[in-house]
């Protein structure tokens, strides 16, 4: 039912969108598009998987009789059908199997795998805020507004750096999410709690495998910025990559609110509203449609391995009930 409320306000937002924007000028927008940036900035897809599945391939500890846990072409299907669960079943239910899944294949405790993806999900939530601070703090014709986003950003920065490296600060934390939160969300907080205490104890103990993965994930991430930037040069749009930066983590982060299917909508606005100064709204509405390109390709590439993963999930759903 959920699933269909956020489908539901998606279209409401978007038939908003284009009840303001002549459906016509988008198409124009399209026709006149920048064919090899566009065929460059969409073939990015490719190397953020691949380098998604490389660092998947870090989180995951050897098993006892393999030299290593996870082989690439493994991790490739994973992090592919994961994107295809994660739009087609609620809670990102394939980042969950995508753990169980790992458990499975590592020999490790089911507690350990669901550490390692929480992990990879707080590397990526940092990666993102690190970079929007840093666009923020260099953009220029910042208003109240725009200075008000870069201190809701460095706070939520600052946040989650002290949960990621202060075992107590996390203690505390939970707790007292523990005490506030409504009673079904309780024995959620605590397995994350728990789940988050296993994943300090394992990646502070190798100083080595957490820089790895850090570094890896704020690289990946600006390649996600990257590629969008590269879709407003194909859009034949002037925006200075440096106004990219701040701008398109905002709008990520936008999409990330849970109220719309994938963030269709709400993203859309978004980019549109930020990218104004640089671009007409038309634009601003290709723009939306090129971001979403970049979650529903790997969500389409997943389709091939999503029979094995979909079981796996409905296995995880049913013993959870």
């Amino acid at each position: 039912m959920k699933r269909l409320i956020s489908i539901g306000v998606s279209l409401a937002i978007l038939l908003l969108i284009y009840w303001q924007i002549d459906f016509a000028e988008l198409l124009q927008v399209f026709r006149q598009s920048d064919r090899l940036w566009l065929a460059v900035s969409l073939g990015m897809v490719v190397p953020l998987t691949g380098f998604t599945a490389w660092r998947l391939q870090q989180l995951m500890p050897a098993s006892p009789d393999t030299t290593q846990g996870l082989d690439f072409g493994e991790s490739n299907r994973l992090i592919l059908a994961a994107s295809s669960l994660n739009m087609v079943l609620p809670s990102k239910m394939g980042d969950i199997a995508k753990a169980y899944f790992m458990r499975d294949r590592g020999h490790l405790t089911g507690s350990l795998a669901l550490s390692l993806v929480v992990f990879e999900k707080a590397c990526d939530m940092l990666s993102l805020l690190l970079w929007c601070v840093f666009g923020l703090l260099l953009y220029p014709a910042k208003d109240w507004l725009f200075w008000g986003m870069t201190v809701s950003v460095a706070t939520g920065l600052v946040l989650g750096l002290l949960l990621l490296g202060s075992p107590g600060f996390a203690q505390f934390f939970f707790k007292r999410a523990h005490q506030i939160a409504p009673k079904k969300l309780k024995l959620k907080i605590n397995k994350l709690s728990y789940s988050w205490k296993e994943m300090h104890d394992y990646f502070w103990g190798d100083r080595r495998r957490l820089s790895l993965i850090a570094g890896t994930s704020i690289f990946i991430w600006f390649l996600h910025l990257l590629q969008i930037w590269l879709f407003t040069l194909s859009l034949r749009a002037d925006v200075p990559f440096l106004a990219n930066l701040a701008l398109s983590p905002l709008a990520i982060l936008a999409g990330l609110l849970p109220l719309t299917f994938a963030g269709v909508g709400t993203r859309d606005a978004a980019l549109i509203a930020f990218y104004q100064p640089y671009m007409p709204a038309a634009v601003g509405a290709a723009l939306g449609v090129l971001t979403t390109s970049r979650y529903f390709l790997p969500a389409l590439g997943g389709l091939p391995f999503l029979g094995q993963y979909l079981k796996l999930a409905q296995e995880i759903r049913m013993s959870s009930k």
